[in-house]
């Protein structure tokens, strides 16, 4: 329940408003004196939410010198905490003065009861939200300041769903088990990859990179195991696979649902024995490889169809990390195409509401290309939306000039799959605009 606490000398009236707030769920801690008051605040500082006080405390004084001394020693002592001020002598001069040095409200006696319980529950509804948001970016600021002690090789990103994939990245490099970073692509799984390593116990080891999709099935098995003189034809003389060029390091499997059966079969051994044997050999080799392995195929769909095996899958998957598209992480879109845009150049405004209304189907990789072609193609110091290249915004549905109702507000949402920018850039809208339309028709966020 909140709590407000009264600071009056007039017994009657201190009961009369907690009287009042009594009948609308709301406690009252009563004070007779600015001492008093200060001293109650003090002891209970971390329940009272709001303070409502007279302004003349001597029955000879209507000057308020009395009140506004109170007021300056509470918002010194605690600068957020809302002030209503309650006078029978009302000046409007000192009124003002006090609003514009923070106090919530001015009110004079006899007040209306109803005007007040509706300030009051203003404020504490907005106290409240203002406290949830300083946690939340009290929260941020000290996961933000964790995560400067690790390596994030120049990673840049600036929301939440990017910083807990940071997290939890930099949690279990130090732990010898593999890695699964799953996502669609183009959404930085080998950058993930390389924190992984920078921050593991083999960060100085090397770290080896193999695209299990580039190559055709039948080299693959020789890329990651390696190969004897005459292993296949065309193998001249003997090579070294990934698996021993990243001895003693990481090994990264791009693109790991393309890994055909039979080398899904090596893989596993590897992964539990740490030998294998190089194609066209006898010999067994040992290695001590940490593999991070990528993937935007959905496995288990795989392993139901009997092209992913099972077992392999819950040996690479120990720990999974969901890197979400980047349309599901708006806030990183415009410190990216800043980065990417590099010194020298500008976004203007229109640029920024473009950009934030693109669906980035191409996720990081097209904003890297979007903002390479934007700096060449753009004549000034600053980028406007036309240099960008991106397809206009569809229209919403119904025509240009007809205003998206609920329903088709909440079906664009569901098509996007609760992606906010992807559901403003069907119907038209900038990413702020529909949260405004959201918050008006009492759409929840995603």
């Amino acid at each position: 329940m909140p709590t407000v606490l009264i600071i009056d000398d007039n017994a009657a009236i201190t009961m009369a408003l907690e009287v009042l707030f009594s009948l609308h769920d709301i406690a009252a801690l009563r004070a007779a004196s600015p001492d008093e008051g200060l001293a109650l605040l003090e002891r209970n500082a971390a329940t009272v939410d709001l303070v409502i006080q007279d302004m003349n405390f001597s029955a000879d004084t209507t000057s308020g010198e009395e009140g506004v001394a109170l007021f300056r020693a509470i918002r010194k002592r605690h600068p957020d905490l809302p002030v209503i001020l309650l006078t029978a002598w009302t000046h409007l001069d000192a009124a003002v003065d006090l609003i514009k040095a923070g106090a919530a409200d001015y009110l004079a006696k006899p007040w209306n009861d109803g005007r007040l319980v509706a300030t009051v529950k203003n404020l504490l509804e907005l106290g409240q939200a203002n406290r949830a948001l300083r946690q939340r970016l009290q929260g941020e600021l000290r996961q933000r300041r964790e995560l400067e002690q690790y390596d994030l090789r120049g990673i840049v990103w600036q929301d939440p769903a990017t910083e807990r994939v940071l997290h939890l990245a930099c949690q279990v490099a130090r732990a010898d088990v593999p890695v699964l970073v799953s996502g669609p692509n183009g959404t930085g799984k080998e950058r993930i990859a390389e924190i992984i390593q920078a921050n593991s116990p083999v960060a100085d080891g090397p770290f080896v990179v193999l695209n299990c999709g580039a190559l055709p099935a039948e080299l693959i098995e020789a890329e990651l195991f390696g190969a004897d003189a005459g292993a296949y034809t065309g193998a001249s003389k003997a090579r070294e696979g990934k698996f021993e060029a990243a001895d003693g390091g990481t090994l990264f499997l791009d693109e790991i649902g393309n890994l055909p059966l039979a080398g899904q079969m090596k893989l596993l051994r590897v992964l539990e024995t740490g030998r294998f044997e190089r194609l066209g050999s006898n010999r067994e080799r040992k290695v001590a490889v940490r593999v991070v392995s990528a993937t935007n195929a959905d496995l288990p769909a795989m392993i139901r169809a009997g092209t992913f095996r099972e077992d392999l899958y819950y040996r690479l998957n120990v720990i999974e990390l969901r890197l979400p598209a980047l349309a599901a992480r708006p806030g990183d879109i415009l410190p990216l195409a800043r980065h990417f845009l590099g010194t020298g150049k500008a976004l203007r405004p229109d640029a920024e509401a473009a950009l934030l209304a693109h669906a980035w189907p191409g996720n990081v990789r097209e904003l890297k290309n979007v903002m390479a072609r934007a700096r060449l193609l753009s004549a000034g110091p600053e980028v406007g939306a036309a240099d960008l290249g991106l397809p206009a915004a569809a229209a919403p549905a119904g025509g240009p000039d007809m205003e998206p109702d609920r329903d088709a507000i909440s079906s664009a949402l569901a098509r996007a799959n609760g992606i906010v920018a992807q559901a403003a850039a069907e119907l038209g809208l900038s990413r702020q605009a529909l949260y405004r339309r959201m918050e008006r028709l009492g759409i929840a966020r995603p």
